[in-house]
């Protein structure tokens, strides 16, 4: 990880107001009984996250992930973020002239998050160092900066997936892969191949299909120059529509195949990607998502014809581990504003994070955050072994992302309105930023494949790849004999295997996915929180909602491993 010149320093950034400091002449409205400001802070200071870095083969990254983690909490990087998301993008269909330039604009905070992202090598870089844990210290990047905002995560996600999915087509990766593994961040529509570095984009989704993307009816025609199609569509959910170009499904004389389009042609024309709306979105407004219309668009094949779906799958493995890994992010980052929060707020007499109701809460929020940071990177350990050819980590990869998504995006909501609800009225309104958390968080459930699509995708890797349930067991395996409930759990698992059903995917799907976080635990977490974890999400001690961890649970020693100095 390099830190980029262009940019000032994070340590001169002085916010031009303090608006916590009662100003003079305002003796009625002494304001007390509120927390400081949490920025500045080390987004990096997670015990959890740093050993993982160093478990997963990326301890060499260490250096580089806490100055980004102190570059990521202080004021001007999370001022970068509140300002991407009030300024949302504008659409611009047309110039001063009425010429068709289907062109988004961005607040400069936007630029400014994308510059570091890129920079730091949260993009494609993976893709050219040679190092082992190089896409671990990707993913462990992602989780400290995305403590700024999460929407300039998607193209930077998109990119770094495209590039597996491209390398079907080894004469378009020659071109590209170079520009999409670079460091460099220049924004704006240009030839390609005259920039320093490039973004990419995905598009699959239409109106009639949705996560049924056979079902597409975008047509791709040939031309008489080989390889070079046309397309004419009208795509329902793209996002960074200003990326350079796109990994797009369309339906072609042999079937449905993946396309390189590209916003600019070789030629430096214009090529026909006509935006028509930005979607009004929940959440991840920082970001522009958008509806393009294909009409004589250029196009070049990825793969070969009728195999679209398992092209672009090599894209959709990667974009659903930055799926778990943002929603392990919005974990931590909550958390750790919940923790700020009750540390310096008093009720009843005494703080509140020394009250034993309040702290209970916190530690049931630590333990899930901690398996979800923890499950996180070996997923991304995993990833990158399977890059170096390793199929036994390529099988539970398989198997293992797509149980991590549909699990760990799904606790997302409930964690975020817990940890808003710590801070009460204060946690409820804009300013406080957690809102912004809130609304972010069932978007990572449903991008990339919904809870059912994964769930199924669960199934279908069982029925398709023996190999994928060996490695998912041989990794529990490991943990064996350490704790009777994991073993019980393990056991219940193996059964559940034979009677899998439709019906029951949801079930057996997060039955696997808790068995192999507590795995993950007992083998590595301190006994406080792997028992309370097993106790609780395997051996059933557990309420129904967060806060519930029963009186044996060690509260002291999990919150000094999740939250230093707040306990």
């Amino acid at each position: 990880m390099t830190t980029l010149a262009q940019e000032p320093p994070y340590e001169s950034y002085e916010p031009s107001e303090e608006p916590w400091r009662r100003p003079e002449g305002y003796a009625t409205h002494d304001v007390t009984n509120q927390p400081p400001p949490l920025a500045p802070y080390d987004a990096s200071d997670d015990t959890v996250l740093l050993e993982g870095l160093r478990r997963e083969g990326a301890g060499w990254a260490e250096d580089g992930l806490r100055r980004l983690g102190r570059r990521a909490g202080s004021a001007q990087a999370q001022d970068w973020g509140d300002l991407a998301n009030r300024h949302e993008p504008v659409l611009r269909t047309h110039d001063r002239y009425g010429n068709r330039v289907d062109e988004v604009e961005y607040h400069p905070s936007w630029h400014h998050l994308m510059r570091v992202a890129v920079g730091e090598g949260l993009a494609g870089a993976p893709w050219a160092d040679g190092r082992p844990g190089a896409h671990v210290a990707r993913t462990a990047g992602g989780l400290v900066w995305g403590h700024t905002e999460a929407g300039h995560g998607c193209p930077t996600s998109m990119t770094y997936a495209a590039v597996p999915a491209l390398r079907a087509q080894p004469e378009l990766a020659e071109v590209y892969e170079p520009l999409l593994a670079s460091r460099e961040y220049e924004p704006g529509l240009r030839t390609p191949t005259d920039k320093r570095g490039l973004l990419a984009g995905m598009g699959m989704t239409e109106k009639q299909g949705g996560s049924d993307v056979r079902t597409n009816a975008t047509t791709a025609t040939a031309t008489a120059e080989p390889g070079v199609y046309t397309l004419r569509g009208h795509k329902w959910f793209t996002s960074a529509p200003m990326c350079d170009v796109f990994l797009v499904l369309a339906q072609a004389a042999g079937g449905l195949s993946c396309f390189l389009v590209p916003r600019v042609l070789p030629d430096g024309t214009r090529n026909t990607f006509r935006v028509q709306r930005l979607k009004d979105k929940l959440g991840n407004r920082s970001n522009a998502s958008s509806e393009p219309e294909f009409d004589g668009t250029v196009a070049w094949l990825v793969g070969p014809e009728g195999q679209g779906v398992k092209t672009i799958i090599e894209m959709v493995n990667c974009t659903r581990l930055d799926c778990v890994m943002a929603s392990a992010t919005l974990m931590r980052k909550t958390l750790v504003e919940a923790g700020h929060h009750v540390r310096h707020r008093t009720a009843f007499g005494a703080r509140l994070v020394d009250q034993p109701l309040m702290r209970n809460v916190l530690a049931d929020l630590a333990l899930e955050s901690e398996a979800a940071t923890t499950l996180t990177l070996r997923l991304a350990g995993a990833a990158d072994r399977a890059v170096r050819g390793d199929e036994g980590e390529a099988a539970f990869r398989r198997i293992a992302t797509a149980v991590g998504k549909y699990w760990v995006t799904k606790r997302g909501p409930a964690f975020t309105a817990e940890a808003l609800e710590c801070l009460g009225g204060n946690g409820y309104v804009e300013e406080s930023g957690m809102p912004r958390h809130y609304r972010e968080a069932p978007l990572l459930s449903i991008w990339e494949g919904s809870g059912n699509v994964n769930a199924l995708d669960v199934l279908r890797a069982l029925g398709r790849s023996p190999a994928a349930a060996q490695a998912l067991f041989g990794e529990l395996s490991l943990a064996r004999g350490a704790d009777a409930r994991l073993d019980a759990a393990a056991d219940r698992l193996r059964t559940g295997l034979t009677e899998a059903s439709e019906t029951g995917a949801r079930r057996l799907v997060e039955l696997m996915a808790l068995t192999l976080q507590a795995s993950l635990l007992v083998r590595h977490a301190p006994p406080a929180v792997a028992d309370a974890f097993c106790a609780t999400r395997l051996g059933g001690d557990w309420g129904h909602a967060f806060g519930t961890l029963p009186d044996t649970a060690d509260l002291d020693g999990i919150l000094t491993r999740a939250l230093p100095g707040e306990g």
